[in-house]
């Protein structure tokens, strides 16, 4: 008979002493990834349940507990002609906030992070003062402002005024951040190859941070049609898509609130995704040589 060999004292100790060691040293090497995971999730609990609940047949006006699946909500999302309004409002008002910010910021980003010229310090200062005000605090100043103008009416105009007011200072942010990173020996490399200055912004450098200013102009759309209190102080008589949700909340929010809300999201999110291509598009085309550019690529209508 074999004998069984035995422990020595301590030896299961080590052993445990060992598994918690490996235990911790994986907690420490993923520590970050499973806080991210967490986060994530976090943030996209809310999303799931709004999914859900647009799927649910509530009995009376609160859509707070499941009642049965349906799909009527789906195939009539705009049947609701207040709710159809305020929609079409906030899109049109997100889309002119949008190209105007985005054409003024793009400009005064370029002008900044290109040129030198007096106070062009503290106007990289002025521009981060929008993004770090409460918002509270931005829409009764935006009030004031209107009423010390003398604004006849409170109306779509002064949304639009106060939208594009905010949007600016996050569209030269970003566009700075891509024109910082930029190689300008791609510029260089084109005009040694007899492009001029407009050619080159238009061959070169616009295609180059044109992902970024495309990111730049979704966070101003974004920002715009989810903007909710400084559009409250500054709409008047106009609804859009938040002051409509906030007004049918005290009487129940219809569930087709939360349908075109959940497109809202998956047109947002496939933009996003269209935005992070071209933004690694640009950086493998930022990432080729200029003589390389130079001898394989031939500028059109450049002699």
């Amino acid at each position: 008979m074999s004998a069984t060999p035995a422990t020595t004292p301590g030896e299961g100790s080590l052993s445990a002493e060992t598994g918690a060691a490996r235990a911790w040293r994986w907690v420490r090497e993923h520590a970050v990834n499973v806080v991210a995971v967490l986060v994530v999730i976090y943030l996209l609990v809310p999303i799931v349940v709004i999914f859900v609940f647009s799927f649910n047949n509530p009995a009376g006006r609160y859509n707070f507990t499941w009642v049965g699946f349906t799909l009527k909500h789906w195939s009539h999302p705009f049947s609701d002609t207040e709710l159809t309004k305020a929609m079409l409002t906030s899109i049109k008002l997100a889309l002119l906030a949008t190209v105007i910010s985005t054409i003024v910021g793009t400009m005064m980003a370029i002008a900044l992070v290109r040129h030198k010229f007096v106070g062009r310090r503290i106007t990289n200062f002025l521009i981060v003062i929008p993004m770090a005000t409460p918002e509270v605090v931005m829409g009764a100043s935006l009030l004031s402002f209107f009423l010390v103008l003398g604004t006849p009416a409170l109306g779509f105009e002064t949304l639009l005024i106060a939208h594009v007011m905010f949007c600016i200072s996050f569209v030269v942010v970003v566009v700075r951040s891509r024109l910082i990173g930029f190689d300008r020996s791609l510029e260089e490399a084109a005009k040694d190859l007899g492009a001029g200055p407009f050619t080159t912004f238009r061959l070169v450098t616009l295609p180059l941070i044109l992902p970024g200013i495309f990111g730049a102009a979704m966070l101003a759309f974004a920002l715009s049609i989810d903007d909710f209190v400084i559009s409250n102080f500054n709409s008047g008589t106009t609804v859009t898509f938040p002051l409509y949700i906030f007004g049918a909340a005290q009487r129940g929010i219809p569930v087709e609130v939360y349908v075109v809300a959940m497109i809202l999201f998956f047109a947002t999110v496939a933009a996003m995704g269209f935005a992070t291509w071209q933004q690694r598009r640009a950086e493998k085309m930022t990432a080729i040589r200029p003589e390389q550019e130079a001898a394989d690529i031939a500028l059109p209508g450049v002699a």
